[in-house]
């Protein structure tokens, strides 16, 4: 678990790679530091509360209570702490994932208010829900009259909350200045996109197979977290190439992340048959559904809900038909088991889209209309790096120096403002 660990951790920083290669180039470097940032405060708030919120006693079977395991003192001498330390990776990266939606665009402080809040108020209560004994667990309220959901690795708590609360922030923020006719809004540095891509299937699989009970468990979930990616690619470029004319290494990127998002919560329950199914069927479909926001009119900067969302619909339902059998008993509609856990799945996915679509709104909100989530025309023009951290990702003949400087002397911090 302490590798799987590892290995999830490096997902928030290939994220960052990953974001900051499809964001313009003066936008780069503040893409990053949202995932970046996003590590730092949630590593934070694990250790006070956040834990203690996902695996405490029980409050109505929404949370568990902060005040259970604050600051983990109570676990120091005991290996929980290595389960503490593995499932604050999972939050970093999914409270990351979200920027992508507002990218270009944001206030770097609003972000970094946004990201503790989000976390407590949506996804410590999501994974108590889901894993930590809550409505949604085991012998918890809801699934007790439903069903018992499954969701191995994250597709309700992780991905579909991710993609639900991006759309919810892109519609308060609003689009961004020539969306949908700015060639300039294209991303500006493919092969890190490729590299991230890599980076975050390596980290896959610790986020799927970290918590396999038996190594007969782990070999499943490995090997359908190399299926559905693959062939999830595989879709999204043929869907590319029959409607476009060509398939684009942006696309297979993307699709190696559509098919990671759908593999999530049924890496341990499918054959990996299905998961070549799938995958397929994820790629095909988020492929089409990265091109509703022109059609709707809503800014999702860098695909989170085409990708997120959608791939992450696809995963979590498709286990109501594909789900296997447990000892000859259950599973989904395609291997006789009825309707419970298509039931089950869809009650899931809709408690995940109301909680983290409203709080998110509220959240948001709140910080939109007091002290603003949105940069100015002017610094959205320009470029956030320079604006937000008086940084450029690259240099040309000083060009980017220039730029530093006048940022400095625009914002009161350089030495004409200093003499």
């Amino acid at each position: 678990m302490m590798v799987s660990a590892a290995l999830c951790l490096l997902m928030t920083p290939a994220l960052a790679v990953f974001y900051g290669g499809m964001t313009r180039a003066k936008a780069a470097l503040n893409m990053i530091m949202m995932s970046v940032v996003s590590a730092g405060i949630v590593g934070v708030v694990w250790i006070l509360w956040g834990y203690s919120m996902i695996s405490g006693d029980s409050v109505d079977g929404l949370f568990g209570s902060p005040f259970t395991s604050f600051g983990l003192s109570n676990l120091i001498g005991s290996p929980d702490l290595i389960q503490a330390g593995y499932s604050a990776t999972f939050a970093m990266v999914t409270v990351a994932l979200i920027s992508g939606a507002i990218a270009d665009r944001a206030k770097f402080g609003a972000w970094a208010i946004f990201v503790p809040l989000w976390v407590t108020l949506v996804y410590c209560p999501l994974a108590f829900m889901v894993w930590g004994g809550g409505l949604l667990s085991p012998g918890g309220a809801l699934s007790s009259v439903f069903g018992q959901v499954i969701d191995f690795a994250g597709g309700t708590v992780v991905e579909i909350s991710a993609g639900v609360a991006g759309l919810v922030l892109a519609l308060i923020l609003g689009k961004r200045h020539g969306f949908g006719r700015d060639p300039g809004h294209r991303p500006h540095n493919l092969p890190f996109v490729m590299l991230g891509t890599g980076l975050l299937w390596f980290g896959w699989f610790g986020f799927n197979a970290g918590a396999a009970a038996t190594a007969e468990q782990a070999g499943l979930i490995w090997i359908n977290t190399v299926a559905a990616p693959a062939a999830a690619m595989l879709g999204w470029l043929a869907t590319e190439k029959i409607r476009d004319g060509h398939p684009t290494s942006l696309g297979a990127a993307s699709g190696v992340i559509a098919g990671l998002v759908a593999i999530t919560p049924s890496c341990a329950d499918v054959s990996p048959v299905g998961a070549l199914g799938l995958g397929a069927v994820a790629g095909v479909v988020s492929a089409l559904a990265v091109g509703l926001k022109y059609r709707f009119g809503f800014d999702d900067s860098l695909d989170v809900v085409g990708v997120h969302l959608v791939a992450g619909l696809v995963g979590t339902l498709a286990l109501g038909f594909i789900a296997l059998p447990v000892d000859g008993h259950g599973g989904g509609l395609f291997y006789g088991g009825g309707f419970q856990q298509l039931v089950a799945q869809v009650v899931a996915v809709l408690v995940t889209l109301v909680l983290a679509g409203l709080v998110t709104a509220v959240i948001g909100l709140a910080i939109h209309r007091t002290i603003g989530f949105r940069v100015s025309r002017e610094d959205e023009i320009a470029g956030v790096d320079v604006s937000e951290h008086a940084e450029t990702a690259y240099e040309f003949g000083g060009l980017g120096q220039g730029r530093f400087n006048a940022a400095h002397v625009r914002h009161g911090t350089g030495a004409r403002q200093r003499d």
